[in-house]
C-alpha cells in the first residue's frame, strides 16, 4: 500500500526520517516561503494557497486532493503535532509505514484520539473561543445545500468530545469523498459571510469549524474509523495552557445558544 501522510508546516522544522511515507507541505507558499525550505509547496498544480491565512492547514489537503496521484491513501499531521503508537514526543517513534498500514487493513479512515471537554459541549467551547455568527451561517449552509447532514451536525454539537486538528489517515475514496464534500460547504459559507473586521486570529474560521465538520461527515456517512494518539512536539507549558483555557471561559461571546 502507498500512502503519504503530508506534514503541514508554514516555516523550516525537524520533519521524520521516512521521507517515502511522510510529504512536508509547506502551506501558504508564497508569504511562507524562506530561502532553503525544499517543502512541496502549497501554490503549485490546482490550489488554494492563497486562502490559507482563512484555511489553514487546509490548504495543503486540497492540495494533495487535486494534485497526489498514484496513492492509496492520503494523511495529514502537523510540523509540531503527530500521531503515536507509544507514548513518547520523539520524532523517531512517529507511525511507521507498517503501523499505517496495519490499521488501514480494518478501518478506512484513522483520527487521532478524541479531545474531551466534560464541562461543555462542542458548541459552547468553540463559542467561547471564537466569533459565534461562522458557525450559525455553517448550520444554515448545511440546511440549505446538503440537510441530509443536519442531524449529524446538531448532534456533533451536543457533544462534549470531539476529533480535533483536521489530522487524519484515509483510503484514498474516503479522502475524495470527504474532501468533495467540505470544500464545496466551506465555499458555500464563504459566499455568505463577511470576516474583514475579524482579527488575524479569527480570520482563520474556515480552519477551525472544519475541525468540527471532521466529525459530521464521519457520523452522517457511518464511516469505519479507529483512532491513534497524538502528541504535540515541544507542548506548550502546562500553566499557560490553564491560563489561555481560563482566558476563553472568561470570553462568553455574548449568550449562548444551545444545540
Amino acid at each position: 500500500m502507498k500512502v503519504k501522510i503530508l506534514v503541514a508546516a508554514h516555516k523550516a522544522f525537524p520533519m521524520p526520517d521516512d521521507k517515502t511515507l511522510y510529504l512536508p507541505v509547506l502551506v501558504g507558499a508564497k508569504q511562507n516561503y524562506r530561502s532553503g525550505i525544499t517543502y512541496q509547496r502549497d501554490d503549485e498544480g490546482k490550489n488554494i494557497s492563497y486562502k490559507n491565512t482563512n484555511y489553514n492547514e487546509l490548504t495543503a489537503v486540497y492540495w494533495a486532493w487535486k494534485n497526489l496521484t498514484g496513492v492509496d491513501a492520503i494523511g495529514l499531521v502537523h510540523y509540531r503535532r503527530m500521531f503515536f503508537l507509544k507514548r513518547s514526543r520523539k520524532l523517531e517513534d512517529v507511525l511507521k509505514l507498517s503501523d499505517v498500514t496495519h490499521m488501514l487493513e480494518k478501518y478506512d479512515v484513522v483520527l487521532p484520539n478524541v479531545r474531551k471537554y466534560y464541562i461543555e459541549s462542542n458548541y459552547s467551547h468553540y463559542v467561547h473561543a471564537h466569533e459565534k455568527m461562522p458557525l450559525l451561517k455553517l448550520r444554515e449552509v448545511i440546511s440549505d445545500t446538503c440537510p441530509d447532514y443536519l442531524i449529524s451536525f446538531d448532534d456533533v454539537m451536543r457533544r462534549r468530545q470531539a476529533h480535533m486538528f483536521n489530522m487524519f489517515i484515509m483510503k484514498r475514496e474516503k479522502f475524495d469523498d470527504y474532501c468533495k464534500w467540505i470544500f464545496e460547504v466551506l465555499h458555500q459559507l464563504e459566499i455568505r459571510i463577511d470576516i474583514s473586521g475579524y482579527s488575524d486570529q479569527e480570520k482563520r474560521v474556515f480552519g477551525y469549524l472544519s475541525e468540527l465538520l471532521m466529525d459530521v461527515w464521519i457520523d452522517k456517512n457511518e464511516i469505519n474509523y479507529g483512532e491513534v494518539q497524538w502528541r504535540q512536539l515541544g507542548k506548550r507549558h502546562p500553566v499557560k495552557k490553564v491560563f489561555f483555557f481560563m482566558l476563553r471561559k472568561l470570553n462568553l461571546g455574548g449568550k449562548v445558544t444551545h444545540f
